[in-house]
């Protein structure tokens, strides 16, 4: 179960690696802490990210993200259940609002597109 939820984190995170270094901006890590179904609040999400600078040196420390150091904190995150997540109905009404078409479905990049760019 463990691999399968690093899996999920590694997939979510490449969303955001725009320069495919493993690294994301800071700022993006409450999108990809939701996109895994997690709603920490936002105080919440800053305990997150102190946990993970924690694994930084204060020299190397930036405004960017590496998915080695981003990786056991989220995955502990996910086992732990640490967040509520997001009520089914609310999703459903989120998503149904990004179906332009109506058809059922967002496409990948569409989805990609609202995350990173809307």
């Amino acid at each position: 179960i463990v691999a399968e939820i690093e899996k999920k984190i590694r997939e979510a995170f490449e969303v955001f690696d725009r320069e495919s270094n493993k690294t994301v901006d800071a700022r993006d890590i409450g999108c990809i802490v939701r996109s895994l179904g997690c709603f920490p609040s936002e105080a919440e999400l800053r305990e997150l990210l102190a946990k993970v600078n924690a694994y930084i040196f204060q020299e190397e420390a930036t405004r960017f993200i590496h998915l080695e150091k981003f990786l056991p904190v989220m995955t502990k995150v996910l086992l732990d259940r640490s967040y509520w997540p997001i009520q089914e109905d609310v999703l459903l009404h989120a998503f149904e609002a990004l179906d332009e078409n109506k058809c059922g479905y967002i496409t990948k990049e569409d989805l990609v597109r609202y995350l990173t760019e809307e």
